[in-house]
């Protein structure tokens, strides 16, 4: 969702763009650092950078009847109190699974590395996620879906929020307004010319899957529903929060709005 502006493809004002790709869950952990002014994020895990980073509406991934997988050996029988490979502590598979799994027992790992270690006994079972669910290991098999556990604990009708981008709060507001609309810009570029932008980013040897595949996964996760929270989003995100509040994942329940740019300012000044 960043390429089109990586390429030129979208007016970036004089803002300069510095692109530092890193697995989710490494940027989770920064995130909560503070480093970046702007980065993705695991939604689950908002709550616990929220008065230092406002939420984006842009470049937001969210699951619609699938997600991320539980997978688990064909021959293999899990206990309760299984071993399981996860793709970090703080991502939103990973709070949805604690919570379904209290007593299994979480092994943290890059999330390109689950499937083997699955594979190789390592761990009783993983949970996949990004373009690992499309094709995995002929030896396993579906344990359970996340997507299962999601509408189990919110309700059937909402989409299962995943990842989005956050911006730090000590940015100018109008800075902050201006900079989510470049990249609001950005992701509608990026659909718009989704089959020139795989072609190149195959080409230029820029993503790990192929061009078939790499469009496949982008209609997944990033699609039209991607360039802006809608209502249904909202509220999807409303009641994930509402879910850890009510296990204590944080002391305080979030309502999403409170929490996005305010752009109230922007249509002042216009009017």
């Amino acid at each position: 969702m960043y390429y089109a502006i990586k390429f030129g493809w979208v007016d970036t004002r004089a803002y300069a763009f510095e692109n530092i790709g890193l697995d989710i869950e490494t940027l989770n952990v920064e995130a909560l650092k503070g480093t970046y002014d702007v980065s993705a994020i695991s939604f689950g895990m908002y709550p616990l950078i929220r008065d230092e980073y406002a939420l984006l509406r842009t470049a937001v991934s969210f699951g619609e009847g699938y997600g991320p997988k539980l997978i688990r050996r064909k021959d293999k029988k899990l206990r309760r109190n299984f071993r399981v490979a996860l793709s970090g502590r703080y991502t939103t598979n990973a709070m949805l699974f604690r919570l379904y799994y209290p007593e299994a027992r979480p092994v943290y790992m890059d999330f390109l590395e689950i499937e083997q270690a699955v594979v190789s006994g390592e761990v009783d079972a993983g949970v996949l996620i990004h373009e690992s669910i499309l094709d995995f290991d002929e030896s396993l098999e579906v344990e359970k879906e996340i997507w299962d556990i999601w509408v189990e604990l919110a309700g059937e009708g909402l989409p299962l929020p995943l990842g989005g981008m956050a911006i730090r709060r000590s940015l100018p507001l109008t800075r902050a307004i201006e900079i989510e609309q470049i990249l609001i810009d950005g992701v509608k570029v990026a659909n718009a010319r989704k089959e020139e932008l795989c072609a190149k980013l195959e080409g230029d040897a820029l993503v790990r899957i192929s061009d078939e595949m790499l469009k496949k996964y982008l209609d997944m996760y990033a699609s039209d529903d991607s360039v802006e929270l809608n209502d249904l989003q909202l509220k999807a995100l409303d009641r994930l929060y509402a879910i850890g509040f009510e296990h204590n994942m944080w002391e305080l329940p979030i309502k999403t709005e409170d929490y996005l740019i305010p752009r109230e300012y922007e249509e002042l000044r216009n009017s």
